[in-house]
């Protein structure tokens, strides 16, 4: 069988050495017949380097690596062009080390095309010159490929006076391409956030954004027609329903798609089931806005945004869903054309991999009940899969319980209803549950409502006195699931901001 890629981006190698490619040269040659300026947004480690360096290859004319792929007896490969790559690897904390991460890009693109810059300080300057002087030196187009573009920018997004400069510094590097239209032949972007054109791209009005084209859908990523084929081999007595529950479920308007990180590891690991991609990333800036924003977390199960938030980002006025979708951790579930016009998007949590592994981070911060979070969830389920509703009172008792004192003092979140109804939400949450959060009904709002085998749970969550359970009754929560032949429950539970606790638990069945 051939070698796994495993952090392997550089496509001549994986094409030389037998690794294993999922051919990606049939929405490479789409893209680049079709688009002059475009931009792709995707999570990290997904496939986005490899691609670029796909199209670096392609550019060049490296005819011998495309052998049997899409694109080998379609593109003209006696046309070749010289490729400007931009990178932002390295320290990019401060404005000294993203200056000189950027003169060591250009230096090294200086070197490989035989290009010198008059003005080695201004590195704007010595960006447009390097387009001019290689399109006069191969008499040819430029290429322009740029990988990570907002990396300078996300590393340093919790220091929002760094990212304003650094936004402001790479904003004039990216802005000379305007003026050097005439010697370019192609530009391509990648990146995690899509941020406007006005913060970033000024004047690249032309610039195309594919990452919701639905042509371009699987551009990154593993399809399941590429796991049951390709991976097959390697799946050897692998449970692959089980596999598709932890790994895929990222929809970019066309096939549902596997994070190709998650599944090179997995197989590398002798097909043990762990959270590879959450992993390599820790979401402590998404924890920093639940704290500063008292963001009900309940929300997260039941998202509808537009057209117009998800294609736009930027750092003075942050959305906590956006964030949360162009990291990774959310997903398109469908897309909703409205009748009066425009689009909006279901959003999700992708599979079991990001459920799992959010709601732990999620739970550690809320409760910092790490070493007891399974005797909870534990109790919790087996409360709510038997209907018994005392049991289930206890064991929200002992959890809250159980949350440590400083967990309250550290911030100002239990004096809010929302702080209660979240610490149950990524509990459920975590069980793998069905869970809509701020449920429509024609009346009003259901808290939270929980779906076990024929069991519908319809919550509401009060501080203080008021009456959660005659809400539920005088708003007739239940009507909405009346018709779908399970038991329902009202569950109105009450908390004491003073206690910290539950102070009232009433529930009956509805008739």
């Amino acid at each position: 069988m051939q070698k796994l890629p495993i952090g392997i981006q550089t496509f001549s190698k994986i094409r030389q050495d037998d690794y294993i490619y999922i051919d990606k040269t049939k929405e490479a040659y789409e893209l680049i017949s079709n688009y002059n300026y475009t931009f792709l947004a995707r999570p990290r480690r997904f496939g986005k380097s490899l691609f670029l360096d796909t199209l670096h290859n392609i550019f060049e004319g490296h005819k011998e690596l495309f052998e049997g792929l899409y694109i080998y007896e379609k593109w003209d490969w006696d046309t070749t062009y010289p490729v400007i790559k931009i990178s932002w690897d390295g320290n990019l904390q401060t404005t000294d080390n993203l200056q000189r991460v950027a003169y060591d890009m250009l230096k090294t693109n200086q070197e490989r095309l035989g290009i010198g810059c008059e003005d080695n300080e201004n590195l704007s300057v010595c960006f447009l010159q390097l387009i001019r002087e290689t399109y006069k030196k191969y008499n040819q187009r430029v290429v322009i490929l740029i990988d990570e573009y907002d990396r300078a920018i996300l590393d340093t997004i919790d220091n929002l006076e760094q990212s304003k400069l650094n936004r402001e510094f790479i904003k004039g590097m990216y802005s000379v391409m305007k003026g050097a239209d005439a010697y370019i032949k192609f530009v391509f972007l990648t990146g995690v956030s899509k941020f406007s054109k006005a913060s970033i791209f000024s004047g690249l009005n032309m610039l195309n954004d594919i990452s919701l084209n639905n042509k371009f859908g699987n551009i990154c990523g593993y399809t399941q027609a590429d796991i049951e084929s390709d991976f097959l081999p390697y799946l050897d007595g692998v449970d692959l329903e089980r596999v598709k529950a932890w790994y895929n479920g990222y929809n970019f308007l066309k096939d549902s798609v596997y994070n190709p990180f998650d599944m090179l590891q997995f197989i590398d690991n002798n097909h043990k089931f762990s959270n590879y991609w959450f992993a390599t990333g820790t979401p402590t800036f998404l924890i920093k806005l639940i704290e500063k924003n008292h963001y009900f977390l309940p929300k997260l199960s039941n998202i509808t945004v537009s057209e117009q938030i998800l294609e736009s980002f930027d750092i003075e006025n942050i959305d906590f869903e956006v964030i949360l979708y162009q990291a990774g951790y959310l997903t398109i579930d469908r897309m909703i054309e409205k009748q009066r016009g425009g689009i909006e998007y279901k959003l999700k949590l992708p599979n079991r991999e990001v459920k799992n592994s959010l709601n732990d981070v999620l739970i550690d911060f809320l409760t910092n009940q790490t070493s007891e979070k399974l005797r909870f969830q534990d109790s919790i389920y087996d409360a709510l899969i038997d209907g018994e509703l005392e049991q289930f009172k206890n064991a929200l008792e002992s959890m809250f319980a159980h949350i440590p004192y400083s967990n309250y003092t550290k911030n100002n979140l239990p004096q809010y209803e929302g702080f209660y109804a979240s610490v149950i939400y990524v509990y459920l949450q975590s069980l793998g549950l069905d869970i809509i959060g701020e449920d429509v009904t024609n009346l009003g709002r259901i808290n939270l409502t929980v779906k076990i085998e024929n069991k519908i749970y319809i919550l509401e969550f009060k501080v203080g006195n008021e009456n959660a359970l005659a809400q539920i009754k005088a708003k007739n929560y239940a009507q909405k699931y009346s018709n779908d032949g399970k038991t329902i429950y009202l569950v109105g539970i009450n908390f004491d901001e003073n206690k910290r606790n539950v102070s009232g638990f009433e529930w009956e069945r509805a008739e």
